[in-house]
């Protein structure tokens, strides 16, 4: 079976995006740069070090420092699919993150976001 081809993209292609999506509904970049560090365990210094090594999907999750115990607590639908009904693990981390900006951009409160 043929991997996903989200798995080999760059998050640094993806990220812009992010940022984008975050502004245009009056939210920041430092809060999606809060959001990704918090899911992964990345530093800042972290995050942008993947970031400027291109890293992959599939790379960025791998060496992911410490993938939050708190994110199976994401529930919900992101591209038409259950977050937490995903098997494949990479693909389940790719789909939090993407639900976690969503509700960025929804204007949810970052303390619900981050699941305190």
């Amino acid at each position: 079976m043929t991997k996903h081809r989200i798995y080999t993209m760059s998050v640094a292609s993806v990220y812009p995006h992010y940022i984008t999506k975050a502004e245009k509904k009056g939210r920041t970049k430092s809060e999606v740069d809060e959001i990704i560090c918090w899911l992964t365990g990345y530093s800042q210094e972290g995050l942008e070090a993947q970031l400027e090594k291109h890293a992959d999907f599939e790379t960025f999750f791998a060496e992911a420092p410490q993938l939050n115990p708190s994110r199976a607590l994401i529930k919900g639908v992101v591209c038409g699919v259950r977050v937490e009904e995903i098997e494949e693990p990479t693909m389940r981390e790719i789909r939090y993150l993407d639900k976690l900006i969503d509700e960025l951009a929804k204007g949810k409160a970052m303390e619900k976001i981050l699941r305190k």
